[in-house]
Protein backbone atom coordinates (compact mmCIF):
# COMPACT_ATOMS: atom_id res chain seq x y z
CA UNK A 1 0.00 0.00 0.00
CA UNK A 2 1.14 3.27 -0.86
CA UNK A 3 -0.03 4.84 2.36
CA UNK A 4 -2.25 3.35 4.79
CA UNK A 5 -5.37 5.48 5.37
CA UNK A 6 -5.54 5.84 1.41
CA UNK A 7 -4.44 2.00 -0.25
CA UNK A 8 -3.65 2.77 -3.72
CA UNK A 9 -0.96 1.06 -6.15
CA UNK A 10 2.11 2.74 -7.08
CA UNK A 11 4.25 0.20 -8.95
CA UNK A 12 2.97 -2.86 -10.91
CA UNK A 13 5.14 -6.08 -11.02
CA UNK A 14 7.20 -7.03 -8.29
CA UNK A 15 11.20 -6.98 -7.25
CA UNK A 16 13.50 -5.81 -9.78
CA UNK A 17 10.33 -5.38 -12.57
CA UNK A 18 8.47 -2.90 -11.14
CA UNK A 19 7.09 -0.31 -12.99
CA UNK A 20 4.91 3.03 -11.53
CA UNK A 21 1.39 3.32 -12.42
CA UNK A 22 -0.05 5.50 -14.89
CA UNK A 23 -1.21 7.74 -12.12
CA UNK A 24 2.58 7.71 -10.68
CA UNK A 25 4.12 7.91 -14.26
CA UNK A 26 2.50 11.23 -14.81
CA UNK A 27 3.67 12.90 -11.36
CA UNK A 28 7.02 11.27 -11.99
CA UNK A 29 7.80 12.27 -16.22
CA UNK A 30 10.20 14.94 -16.44
CA UNK A 31 11.17 15.58 -12.99
CA UNK A 32 14.50 16.75 -12.38
CA UNK A 33 16.87 18.88 -9.65
CA UNK A 34 15.66 18.57 -6.29
CA UNK A 35 12.09 16.97 -5.83
CA UNK A 36 10.04 18.09 -2.45
CA UNK A 37 7.17 15.02 -1.85
CA UNK A 38 4.64 15.54 1.27
CA UNK A 39 3.55 12.15 2.19
CA UNK A 40 6.01 9.25 3.35
CA UNK A 41 3.11 6.30 2.41
CA UNK A 42 5.21 3.62 2.99
CA UNK A 43 8.12 4.35 0.85
CA UNK A 44 7.24 1.89 -2.16
CA UNK A 45 6.79 5.32 -4.03
CA UNK A 46 10.36 6.56 -3.95
CA UNK A 47 11.34 3.70 -6.26
CA UNK A 48 9.03 4.90 -8.73
CA UNK A 49 11.42 8.43 -9.43
CA UNK A 50 13.50 8.87 -12.37
CA UNK A 51 17.39 9.44 -11.92
CA UNK A 52 17.19 12.98 -13.63
CA UNK A 53 16.57 13.67 -10.31
CA UNK A 54 19.36 15.01 -8.21
CA UNK A 55 17.46 14.84 -4.48
CA UNK A 56 14.17 14.08 -2.96
CA UNK A 57 12.76 15.52 -0.01
CA UNK A 58 10.30 13.47 1.95
CA UNK A 59 8.27 15.47 4.72
CA UNK A 60 6.38 13.01 6.58
CA UNK A 61 4.77 13.53 10.09
CA UNK A 62 4.15 10.53 10.92
CA UNK A 63 7.00 8.88 12.45
CA UNK A 64 5.92 5.14 11.76
CA UNK A 65 5.74 6.34 8.34
CA UNK A 66 9.23 8.04 7.82
CA UNK A 67 10.84 4.48 8.96
CA UNK A 68 8.98 2.27 6.71
CA UNK A 69 10.50 4.49 4.20
CA UNK A 70 13.60 5.09 5.03
CA UNK A 71 13.95 1.54 4.67
CA UNK A 72 12.96 1.40 1.00
CA UNK A 73 15.49 2.03 -1.91
CA UNK A 74 15.76 5.09 -4.20
CA UNK A 75 17.52 5.54 -7.30
CA UNK A 76 18.77 9.10 -6.02
CA UNK A 77 18.97 10.43 -2.35
CA UNK A 78 16.81 10.83 -0.41
CA UNK A 79 16.35 13.11 2.88
CA UNK A 80 13.31 12.32 4.97
CA UNK A 81 11.98 14.84 7.45
CA UNK A 82 9.74 15.13 10.33
CA UNK A 83 7.11 18.32 9.33
CA UNK A 84 3.61 19.71 9.62
CA UNK A 85 1.99 20.76 6.18
CA UNK A 86 1.28 24.07 7.54
CA UNK A 87 4.99 24.66 7.71
CA UNK A 88 6.84 22.58 5.74
CA UNK A 89 10.47 22.17 7.11
CA UNK A 90 12.26 23.35 3.65
CA UNK A 91 14.05 26.93 2.58
CA UNK A 92 12.27 29.58 0.38
CA UNK A 93 12.87 28.15 -3.57
CA UNK A 94 14.73 25.60 -2.95
CA UNK A 95 12.76 22.63 -4.92
CA UNK A 96 11.80 22.73 -8.75
CA UNK A 97 8.87 20.25 -8.25
CA UNK A 98 6.32 19.42 -5.46
CA UNK A 99 4.58 16.04 -5.55
CA UNK A 100 1.36 15.72 -3.43
CA UNK A 101 -0.39 12.82 -3.60
CA UNK A 102 -3.37 12.04 -1.25
CA UNK A 103 -2.09 14.63 0.71
CA UNK A 104 -4.36 17.93 0.19
CA UNK A 105 -7.56 15.86 0.89
CA UNK A 106 -6.17 15.49 4.49
CA UNK A 107 -4.18 19.08 5.73
CA UNK A 108 -6.56 20.84 8.30
CA UNK A 109 -5.72 24.04 6.07
CA UNK A 110 -5.38 23.41 2.43
CA UNK A 111 -4.55 26.97 1.72
CA UNK A 112 -1.81 26.50 3.85
CA UNK A 113 -0.16 23.73 2.27
CA UNK A 114 -0.35 25.10 -0.97
CA UNK A 115 0.74 28.81 0.39
CA UNK A 116 3.96 26.75 2.00
CA UNK A 117 4.52 24.72 -1.64
CA UNK A 118 4.27 28.33 -3.19
CA UNK A 119 6.85 29.49 -0.72
CA UNK A 120 9.58 26.35 -1.58
CA UNK A 121 8.99 26.34 -5.32
CA UNK A 122 11.64 27.84 -7.29
CA UNK A 123 10.40 30.32 -9.80
CA UNK A 124 9.56 28.15 -12.66
CA UNK A 125 8.35 25.37 -10.78
CA UNK A 126 5.50 23.30 -10.93
CA UNK A 127 3.27 21.23 -8.39
CA UNK A 128 1.62 18.02 -9.40
CA UNK A 129 -0.97 16.28 -7.95
CA UNK A 130 -3.23 13.44 -7.40
CA UNK A 131 -6.12 14.15 -4.93
CA UNK A 132 -9.69 13.40 -4.02
CA UNK A 133 -11.87 16.21 -5.98
CA UNK A 134 -15.65 16.54 -5.05
CA UNK A 135 -18.15 15.11 -7.64
CA UNK A 136 -19.40 17.13 -10.72
CA UNK A 137 -23.11 15.13 -9.72
CA UNK A 138 -24.89 16.82 -7.34
CA UNK A 139 -26.31 13.70 -5.97
CA UNK A 140 -23.12 12.25 -5.39
CA UNK A 141 -21.42 15.29 -4.03
CA UNK A 142 -24.01 15.15 -1.56
CA UNK A 143 -23.77 11.84 -0.42
CA UNK A 144 -19.68 12.69 0.05
CA UNK A 145 -20.59 15.15 1.63
CA UNK A 146 -23.12 12.81 4.03
CA UNK A 147 -19.73 10.01 4.38
CA UNK A 148 -17.71 12.55 5.55
CA UNK A 149 -17.52 12.28 8.62
CA UNK A 150 -17.15 8.84 9.21
CA UNK A 151 -15.21 8.64 6.53
CA UNK A 152 -12.52 11.02 8.00
CA UNK A 153 -12.70 9.10 11.00
CA UNK A 154 -11.36 6.16 8.90
CA UNK A 155 -8.90 7.46 6.75
CA UNK A 156 -6.94 9.61 8.65
CA UNK A 157 -8.90 12.98 7.84
CA UNK A 158 -9.54 12.74 4.67
CA UNK A 159 -12.40 14.86 3.02
CA UNK A 160 -13.30 13.31 -0.20
CA UNK A 161 -15.91 15.91 -0.82
CA UNK A 162 -13.29 18.51 -1.03
CA UNK A 163 -13.19 20.96 -4.28
CA UNK A 164 -9.11 20.58 -4.87
CA UNK A 165 -8.89 22.31 -7.90
CA UNK A 166 -11.17 25.77 -6.80
CA UNK A 167 -8.56 25.34 -3.60
CA UNK A 168 -5.54 24.74 -6.03
CA UNK A 169 -6.51 27.25 -8.30
CA UNK A 170 -8.03 29.90 -5.48
CA UNK A 171 -4.35 29.37 -3.52
CA UNK A 172 -2.71 31.22 -7.04
CA UNK A 173 -1.58 28.29 -9.00
CA UNK A 174 -2.39 28.13 -12.37
CA UNK A 175 -3.56 24.80 -13.77
CA UNK A 176 -1.61 23.58 -16.54
CA UNK A 177 -3.01 20.08 -17.19
CA UNK A 178 -5.70 18.57 -14.97
CA UNK A 179 -7.58 14.30 -15.58
CA UNK A 180 -10.47 14.08 -14.08
CA UNK A 181 -11.16 9.89 -12.56
CA UNK A 182 -13.59 7.73 -10.35
CA UNK A 183 -11.53 5.18 -8.56
CA UNK A 184 -13.24 3.12 -6.48
CA UNK A 185 -16.28 5.40 -7.19
CA UNK A 186 -14.68 8.28 -5.65
CA UNK A 187 -13.68 11.25 -7.99
CA UNK A 188 -10.26 11.66 -8.46
CA UNK A 189 -8.14 14.69 -9.79
CA UNK A 190 -4.40 14.19 -11.71
CA UNK A 191 -2.73 17.80 -12.58
CA UNK A 192 0.15 19.73 -12.66
CA UNK A 193 -0.01 23.69 -11.98
CA UNK A 194 2.84 26.25 -11.19
CA UNK A 195 1.80 29.75 -9.07
CA UNK A 196 0.64 32.63 -10.96
CA UNK A 197 3.59 35.56 -11.77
Amino acid sequence: MEQFHHPRPVCTGCHDQLRPTPERQFLMTGLSGTVLEIGAGDGVKLACYPPSVDEIILVEPDAFLRAAAARTAAPVPVLILDGDLDRLPVPDASCESVVCSLVLCCASRPERTLAEIRRVLRPGGQLRFYEHQRSASPILAFAEGLAKPLWSRAAGGCHPARDTVSTVDGAGFVIERLDRFTFRRVCHVLGSARPRR
